[in-house]
């Protein structure tokens, strides 16, 4: 229904709202443009296999769901665009990290180890879980994910283990909702944090 969706949405096909971008209004929209933070909207059916948790005990091992995505070459030019100044792409939820790593998978040259991001329509099963190597995506707005699912994988890969369960604990001990409807954190590799 229009109450459980994003205020930026256009096309119908998921399954469930990406939760991470709920936070966003189009007051805090316009007030990010009036910063001249720069925003590039992707189209992603959220599937059912992203609430299914992580059983296997070897994660290699977990059969990762598909979910359609498309990235024009909008979206690619401003991405492009944002790195080349030196600016940093922040994923608005991790639906869209694994559309936009994803794409830059699908998009890779044979005779090349390197990624990079060109338009993209299709399916995606990319899971992304620690040791990851990140291409496309320098930061996340997330909420707070349920233990053994893909989408804490995705965090810890971004952030490292040790750094999540303090994040974790500290949201505990200051009374953070967690998942769909709860809060939500900005989380930036160690690397980018200044």
């Amino acid at each position: 229904t229009e109450q459980y969706q994003t205020v930026y949405s256009k096309v119908s096909g998921a399954i469930a709202a990406p939760t991470a971008g709920l936070h966003f209004t189009d007051e805090l929209l316009e007030k990010l443009e009036q910063k001249n933070i720069r925003r590039a909207f992707i189209t992603l059916h959220v599937g059912l296999g992203t609430f299914r948790p992580v059983e296997t005990k070897d994660i290699t091992n977990h059969d990762m769901h598909e979910e359609w995505l498309e990235v024009s070459s909008l979206v690619v030019d401003k991405i492009n665009q944002t790195k080349s100044q030196g600016g940093r792409i922040i994923a608005v939820g991790t639906t869209v990290v694994r559309a936009l790593e994803g794409a830059a998978l699908a998009n890779q040259n044979n005779n090349s180890q390197e990624l990079s991001l060109s338009p993209f329509s299709g399916d995606t099963n990319i899971f992304i879980y620690p040791g990851y190597k990140w291409q496309i995506v320098e930061g996340l707005i997330t909420n707070f994910h349920l233990p053994r699912s893909s989408l804490l994988m995705l965090v810890s890969a971004m952030i490292g283990r040790k750094r999540l369960f303090s994040l974790y604990q500290e949201a505990m001990a200051k009374e953070y909702r967690f998942y769909s409807f709860g809060d939500a954190m900005l989380i930036l590799p160690p690397a980018r944090i200044n």
